[in-house]
């Protein structure tokens, strides 16, 4: 029996879906009942509540082969990491108690760093948490950047008529499809064949920039003159505050983006087991439909 956090997001529902079309007993934990409809209508358990829910989580893990783990985001935190670890600690106090033999997570790359990572400093954290539980075996996936982060520019080209970031202009990096992700976790998952502490960085087709980026995007939504511009950390996080974003979160966003212009996020070398096959001028007509939404 498996167990699916985060059930109804990008990679949680894909890797519900495929276990269940495998023939798999699933149970998912989900704060969204209304969202899980679709899972539970196929034969999913629905474990409703949150994951910094301990209880909760000891009654879904009981009996699990496997779990999928990954943190929320939440960008009201008022400390980032603290509500990170907060969920990290539940997870693995579950993971202990049940004796769960195998755990994959939602990591990400950068999560190397045990300082100075801003957002991914409580991935970096549940790894070695969950490390040093006896007995379990774990496989934390390291994905690159996610193209979907691109979709949060959508707002800005209507009003603006460009994409930008602090993120350098000329700074190659690699990106990937979240259906990528969760496609290469549910295969780990249904062939649990690993043993001890493991990690496996996923780097998507291959390393683009963001002007690439901008030229093809531009090109799907009928703006081949699309621009990306670089935005100065100061003017991004006030931007990213005034859509929502704690100023303690958008901190944290911006000692990350440092971190990648400084070439220190993105430093697995590619080969083939971690290229991942959605390329951007697949995702390009994602990014068009959401555009024209």
């Amino acid at each position: 029996m498996y167990v699916i956090t985060g059930a109804t997001g990008n990679t949680g529902k894909i890797i519900a879906s495929t276990l269940l079309e495998a023939g798999k007993k699933v149970r998912i934990v989900s704060r969204g009942a209304e969202k899980a409809k679709e899972l539970t209508a196929r034969g999913a358990e629905l474990f409703h509540g949150s994951t910094d829910d301990t209880e909760l989580l000891k009654n879904a893990f009981d009996g699990a082969t496997a779990v999928y783990a990954m943190l929320p985001m939440n960008m009201q935190a008022e400390d980032y990491t603290e509500f990170q670890m907060k969920h990290a600690n539940a997870i693995a106090e579950a993971l202990e108690y049940c004796k769960v033999k195998n755990v994959v997570t939602l990591s990400s790359q950068g999560a190397h760093l045990d300082v100075g990572s801003g957002i991914i400093l409580g991935l970096h954290k549940m790894e070695k948490l969950f490390n040093k539980i006896e007995g379990l075996n774990t496989l934390h996936l390291r994905p690159c950047y996610f193209m979907e982060n691109t979709l949060g520019m959508v707002g800005l080209i209507k009003e603006s008529g460009i994409m930008g970031s602090p993120i350098k202009e000329d700074l190659s990096f690699p990106v990937i499809a979240t259906k990528d992700i969760a496609d290469y976790a549910a295969k780990r998952l249904l062939a649990l064949d690993f043993e001890g502490n493991n990690y496996q960085d996923l780097l998507g087709a291959r390393n683009v920039t963001y002007a690439e980026m901008a030229k093809v995007y531009g090109a799907a939504i009928g703006k081949p003159d699309l621009n990306y511009v670089e935005f100065p950390y100061e003017d991004f996080k006030s931007a990213f505050m005034g859509m929502g974003a704690s100023e303690n979160v958008a901190d944290k966003m911006n000692e990350f983006l440092k971190r990648v212009n400084a070439g220190e996020i993105f430093i697995a070398e590619r080969n083939e087991a971690n290229t991942t096959p959605t390329t951007i001028e697949e995702f390009s007509k994602t990014f068009s439909y959401v555009y024209n939404l």
